[in-house]
């Protein structure tokens, strides 16, 4: 991998840690807000009449902004410095969050939810570029990483069980005002802790444009395709047109990328055989987490008839899980191994979390004996993988290109999102159709047929679970072939061209 532009001599801020704090809060705010509205969904329909047709509209407004926009939003943290963008990122999230909670119809709280996407794609990538300029050391690197995996892989669970903590409490509008708290702790902690390193004055970052569009309608129209699919079917015109679409548009925008002399995305940041690896790793990672936040939500108030709070503290275990494999294992072994020798067990550890899941059943919830083991062991394996993935996608990066090589890590985390609720929506949806088909016969009076229905679900989540462990197992065998980086991250042998 390339060297970093940064010198290992160069002290180090003394309020890095502090700083470190208020990332994280960042980096939450934007990460609960793609789950926290879901358990807030049905009360926010009920409450402003959003028609059955529209009501995604609620989730697909913020995917599509954010997705599309994240390269841009971190080729800006570039061009204006990574505390800039920050900050405007920050109060940009509040402004468009404030809006959404006091929203008096549909129209203005899709609208609110879309901003929200535009200014989260901006500080994303910025929050983590931070990280990126300001934790050099290895092993300090490594720590700080941890807790910032951590929060990023976590901060799906945590929006749940908030979601449903403030939905059951007070009310589905503050699930958006909630974010308007977090983003002026962070702000605070932009103005008064943290201190960017000084750029490269003899690099000079411009903004490509047609990058830009090219990039931003791509990779919003993946996500949409997607997203419709999940909601429609694959054959849908719209679908099959959005996804065509996006590939050429994509194909465009590398074509151009390899002319431009400002390119948005450089290639050598992808280009890199252990990067792209670690940003392949993160999205396959997410296609199969989304997957079982999608399926044991529905397990658990569907069929099992969880409150919306309940089913939010049934996560807990998985966040706890995330804490140990990104604090306690990647960041301690991290510097000491090579990253494949954390990337591969860790997939693995996550693939059989995922194949205890198809254990579960319509008649009992068997949490202590199926959920709360193998949750612990999705944490781990995952919290284990983000947090090597995430080091590994930035380390190397010239300081002039951290916040687009930032911006990857979210846009193979978006898109894999959108692509796990599809994909794995479409797989459980064809199981349970199957099931109800060869089962009906069964059916003698109505209790049988709610029964069946609810085994029919089931069924239907563990033919998911079986997929979802297979793409995990793929991420093992992919990163285990890809990732040629044959030494821990920060050993000397890497950093000694910069040294010199």
């Amino acid at each position: 991998m390339t060297s970093s532009g940064i010198s290992p001599t160069t002290t180090p801020d003394p309020r890095r840690w502090k700083a470190l704090v208020f990332i994280c809060i960042a980096q939450l705010m934007v990460v609960l807000d793609g789950t926290v509205v879901n358990i807030a969904l049905p009360y926010a329909k009920q409450d402003l009449n959003i028609s059955d047709s529209n009501q995604q509209w609620l989730i697909t407004a913020y995917a599509l902004a954010f997705g599309g926009l994240l390269l841009f939003g971190g080729r800006i943290a570039d061009l204006w410095g990574r505390r800039r963008a920050l900050m405007v990122g920050l109060v940009g999230f509040a402004f468009a969050s404030a809006l959404g909670g006091a929203a008096v119809n549909e129209a203005m709280l899709f609208g609110a939810r879309a901003l929200q996407g535009a200014f989260g794609a901006l500080l994303a990538p910025a929050a983590l570029s931070l990280l990126t300029v300001m934790f050099t050391s290895p092993k300090e690197r490594a720590r700080a990483f941890g807790v910032f995996g951590a929060i990023a892989g976590g901060g799906a669970a945590v929006g749940l069980l908030l979601g449903g903590l403030l939905t059951q409490v007070l009310d589905w509008r503050w699930t958006m005002y909630i974010n308007v708290v977090f983003a002026a702790i962070a702000l605070a902690g932009a103005i008064f802790e943290i201190k960017e390193p000084p750029r490269d004055p003899d690099h000079v970052v411009k903004l490509d444009f047609l990058g830009v569009v090219l990039a931003g309608s791509g990779l919003a129209l993946v996500v949409y395709g997607f997203s419709r699919a999940a909601e429609t079917s694959w054959g849908d015109t719209g679908t099959v047109t959005s996804l065509v679409v996006s590939v050429v548009l994509l194909a465009l925008f590398v074509a151009w990328q390899t002319r431009s002399r400002y390119p948005l995305l450089p290639l050598r940041v992808v280009a890199d055989r252990a990067r792209g690896g670690a940003y392949l790793a993160v999205g396959l990672s997410v296609i199969a987490m989304f997957g079982s936040f999608l399926y044991l939500t529905l397990y658990m108030q569907t069929v099992h008839h969880y409150s919306p709070l309940s089913a939010g503290v049934a996560f807990l275990p998985m966040v706890f899980g995330m804490l140990i494999g990104s604090t306690q294992i990647a960041a301690r072994l991290i510097t000491r191994v090579p990253p494949r020798f954390l990337l591969v067990p860790g997939a693995l550890l996550a693939a059989c979390g995922m194949l205890l899941f198809t254990q579960i059943s319509a008649d009992s919830t068997r949490y202590w004996s199926v959920i709360f083991p193998a949750l612990i062991m999705l944490g781990m394996g995952m919290g284990t993988v983000f947090m090597t993935s995430m080091n590994l996608a930035t380390f190397g990066v010239e300081p002039y290109d951290a916040g687009v090589a930032s911006a990857m890590v979210n846009t193979s985390q978006q898109v894999g999102g959108a692509v796990g609720t599809a994909l794995l929506n479409t797989v459980a949806a064809n199981a349970a159709t199957s099931y109800i088909t060869s089962h009906k016969d069964a059916v003698r009076a109505p209790a049988d047929a709610v029964h069946m229905q609810a085994a029919a679900l089931v069924h239907g989540e563990s033919m998911g679970f079986y997929v979802a462990a297979g793409i995990l197992a793929a991420v093992a065998l992919i990163t285990g072939l890809l990732i040629n980086v044959g030494r821990p991250i920060g050993e000397p042998a890497e950093v000694a061209p910069v040294a010199a």
